[in-house]
């Protein structure tokens, strides 16, 4: 009898886990400012485009929104140690191939336009490789908008056929994940192949109500710490 009532608790008792984790981490952004730095790299193809990959606080109309990262003494924290922990298991990726952490604020009309996370310059591959995954977790509830929009077909045939979806209250083709706290979203910016997927582009939807708060954590090939 005992033991079946741990079995039936252990998943409440996870999700909890998961809610507090992620609560923790929400609450470590509201605690810091928001900082704006002011590091410029340059790079091949588009240079503010592939500024915004690495997440450096420069104004753009690719991307409105703010934010910052989780410097590597907060990394040390537990309850970084844990989030990084458990990406580490979905994404059979080593929590040492990980970014630090970037924590990011949508107020209403903001958004972010469609693009790939993975470097097309040779400056960004030097540390660590290739981007090959991306963990995209949501903090916040009571959003209206601000869906994480993936276009493409050929990325979404495990998932969907097609399709149409609303982002930013306008109805596009794709899938569009809607941003609800606890949620978090695995995708592969890299092909088995060992080949980036053009397929990955996605893009923020406009925010119309509400902030919507984000942490997204960004895997790559090799070490980066």
């Amino acid at each position: 009898m005992a033991r079946w009532r741990v079995r039936r608790f252990v998943p409440l008792l996870t999700f909890v886990t998961l809610g507090m984790i992620l609560g923790s981490l929400l609450q470590l952004a509201l605690l810091r400012c928001l900082d704006d730095h002011s590091h410029a790299v340059h790079v091949d193809n588009d240079p503010e485009v592939a500024v915004l990959r690495l997440g450096y606080g420069v104004k753009s109309d690719v991307r409105t929104s703010s934010g910052m990262f989780v410097n590597s003494e907060e990394r040390k924290f537990p309850v970084i140690q844990a989030i990084e922990k458990r990406i580490s298991v979905f994404s059979q990726i080593p929590k040492e191939n990980g970014e630090l952490i970037q924590v990011l604020r949508y107020e209403p009309s903001q958004y972010y336009r469609p693009h790939h996370d993975y470097f097309s310059d040779t400056f960004n591959l030097k540390r660590g490789g290739q981007r090959v995954a991306t963990m995209l977790m949501y903090l916040t509830d009571g959003v209206e908008g601000g869906e994480t929009h993936f276009p493409r077909r050929q990325f979404l045939s495990m998932f969907q056929a097609g399709g149409e979806c609303s982002c930013g209250g306008k109805v596009v083709k794709g899938l569009c994940v809607k941003p609800n706290k606890g949620d978090a979203v695995l995708f592969w910016s890299m092909g088995l192949d060992g080949n980036t997927d053009p397929n990955s582009i996605h893009s923020g939807c406009p925010v119309l109500k509400g902030e919507k708060w984000s942490a997204t954590k960004w895997m790559r090939q090799k070490l980066t710490f």
